[in-house]
């Protein structure tokens, strides 16, 4: 879909108004950095990244949101949701998105001027993602071929480092979710610098789709060997939050 077929679903079918949840964690005192907007996919929440990324955001002087998807919402209002929020932050703001929610993100970016924009383990091509899925988890994807749900196991989310009380509570706060329709890379609106982060060890975002959505902004994918898809959530949740917010702040102060 389109940048301009988007507009003119805009005038002529507005996205229906919904009460967000949001999740801060603010910076004491004054800082020059930018607010961070987290953007969780469909069947997870704020509550993914509020567990240990935010905090740790806010630590190192970065204000930190996180949107929860709506619920029933279709990629057009989490586009809509995402844009809006950003908008509604006291500066410009940094959008990073997770599985489906960095389809969500990459979409928002051709309406939205982001300072920057990182895309973790990012879900973009819906085929791709059931075909990988399906070699670990058949019976969780089964459903999402079909136009259903897509289930994701422990094995696929979290590494085996993950204690394995830790790894079934989170599980059960994580939702089967229909996985978009695939969203190509486009131009982002002020050309700001998009950063995509992974795991060659994810069992529902390949290596292969790492290195194409890299390819698209014009980079390489920084890499997090071991790590299960939820990284924000899995064992050596600190070591990929840093890189991306060691990275921001070498791009953000050169420009």
């Amino acid at each position: 879909m389109s940048d301009e077929i988007l507009r003119w679903a805009d005038w002529t079918s507005p996205v229906t108004p919904a009460e967000r949840e949001v999740v801060s964690r603010l910076v004491e005192g004054d800082t020059e950095q930018p607010p961070l907007l987290f953007v969780p996919g469909p069947g997870q929440g704020a509550w993914a990244f509020a567990e240990r990324w935010l905090g740790h955001a806010a630590n190192r002087g970065f204000p930190a949101h996180a949107l929860t998807p709506r619920e029933g919402g279709d990629l057009r209002a989490h586009v809509h949701d995402v844009r809006q929020t950003a908008a509604s932050l006291p500066r410009q703001a940094v959008l990073i998105g997770h599985g489906s929610g960095a389809a969500v993100v990459a979409r928002a970016l051709g309406r939205y001027p982001a300072r920057a924009a990182v895309l973790v383990a990012p879900a973009l091509a819906k085929w791709g993602v059931i075909g990988t899925a399906f070699k670990t988890n058949p019976i969780g994807t089964i459903p999402a071929v079909f136009g259903g749900r897509l289930r994701l196991s422990r094995r696929q989310l979290f590494s085996s480092a993950l204690p394995a009380e830790e790894a079934e509570g989170y599980l059960t706060r994580i939702e089967p979710a229909r996985p978009f329709a695939t969203v190509s890379p486009g131009r982002a609106v002020g050309e700001p610098p998009i950063l995509v982060v992974g795991s060659p060890d994810d069992r529902v975002v390949s290596r292969k789709a790492l290195d194409a959505t890299a390819a698209a902004y014009g980079g390489a994918p920084l890499l997090f060997p071991g790590m299960g898809h939820d990284m924000m959530l899995d064992a050596g949740w600190a070591e990929p939050i840093d890189a991306i917010l060691d990275w921001l702040t070498k791009e953000l102060s050169a420009r």
